[in-house]
């Protein structure tokens, strides 16, 4: 009979890192939301071979402090929760204290950060999730956080990566994505010693076309509605602005990027009859709850939450969407893009 064991940390953290490190994109994602938690105005990124062999996350948020670092990686270790109830009222965007254990299980990380207190930075190495001393190193206010060779001790999972470009493609829909979500904060990419992106804070509109370029911009619809506990705003993109698939639908809850099938299905519904059969609308829209209302512990990457009244979001989202297109005259506004365009 086989002898029931338990599982040694290091085991338990690699399986922990295949639910919530997927590809390097995933990695970016993660710590990208840790530098936001921490009230970061400013994050830069820079990836090497698609993330496979480097990830440099480097903001200007609160910092950890040294006599933390080590827990900081530790499993289940978190600031952003206490007791159970907490997670009924999850306010950040990351909380299940395994992002940074999972990452180091499966590469080689080095954390380095300082808190406005100190008079120094502090600095973490952690090989396969094999933490070393701490030692004291230079450094400004903020974390910067390197991860090399990932999955260097999980061969397997490497077999799996795709090539470089298409793994950088993954990591620019994670800042992008990020960007959306925060447009007031200034997020910078590179990849292979080339800056992809250079986004200075901005509002919604100016995001949007330094991503996507002025003329989806001129195409935009603004569109709001603030009921009891729930308030709707950003922006859907003219009908003649459609796409062949669903991919540049982006929606937002409480600055959480999210995947809600009922949501993009209240979004075709309201675009029906304005679009051909297999295309898509585009949308950029905001959802802002209580936290007690939604549940966001239900999927390990955070990318899909649980409404406590998931019919009241669908019908509101619906209903503000076809109100506004009634008073909305889109052949002209379809001219406007198309005038842009040329």
């Amino acid at each position: 009979m086989p002898t029931i064991r338990q599982l040694s940390s290091l085991v338990v953290n690699k399986i922990a890192a295949g639910e919530v490190i997927e590809r390097p994109a995933s990695v970016v994602k993660e710590l990208i939301e840790n530098s936001l938690d921490a009230g970061a105005r400013r994050i830069d990124v820079v990836v090497e071979q698609g993330g496979t062999e480097l990830i440099s996350i480097n903001d200007d948020g609160c910092g950890i402090a040294a006599e933390e670092l080590p827990l900081a990686v530790a499993s289940h270790a978190t600031s952003k929760i206490r007791d159970a109830d907490d997670l009924f009222r999850v306010a950040t965007l990351g909380f299940r204290g395994e992002a940074l254990a999972s990452i180091a299980a499966v590469s080689r990380m080095t954390i380095r950060s300082r808190v406005a207190e100190a008079e120094s930075a502090a600095e973490l190495e952690i090989v396969g999730g094999r933490a070393e001393p701490i030692r004291p190193a230079a450094g400004p206010i903020g974390t910067r956080i390197e991860v090399r060779q990932l999955f260097f001790n999980t061969p397997v999972r490497q077999k799996f990566m795709r090539t470089a470009p298409t793994e950088s493609g993954h990591i620019v829909e994670a800042l992008t994505r990020a960007a959306l979500a925060h447009p007031r904060v200034h997020f910078a990419l590179s990849h292979g010693g080339r800056l992809l992106h250079d986004l200075p804070p901005a509002d919604l509109p100016q995001r949007i076309a330094a991503l996507f370029g002025p003329d989806l911009a001129a195409a935009l619809i603004p569109v709001e509605s603030v009921e009891p506990e729930l308030r709707l705003h950003g922006f859907v993109a003219n009908p003649s602005e459609s796409r062949p698939n669903n991919r540049m639908q982006y929606l937002f809850l409480n600055g959480r990027p999210i995947r809600d099938r009922s949501l993009q299905h209240a979004l075709g519904e309201a675009y029906r009859g304005l679009l051909l059969t297999g295309r898509y609308p585009v949308c950029f829209l905001h959802l802002e709850m209580p936290p007690a209302a939604i549940d966001v512990n239900v999927h390990p990457t955070k990318l899909e939450v649980r409404f406590q009244d998931g019919g009241r979001v669908y019908s509101q989202l619906l209903a503000t969407l076809r109100t506004k297109f009634l008073s909305t005259d889109l052949a002209a506004r379809g001219n406007l893009a198309a005038a842009a365009d040329g």
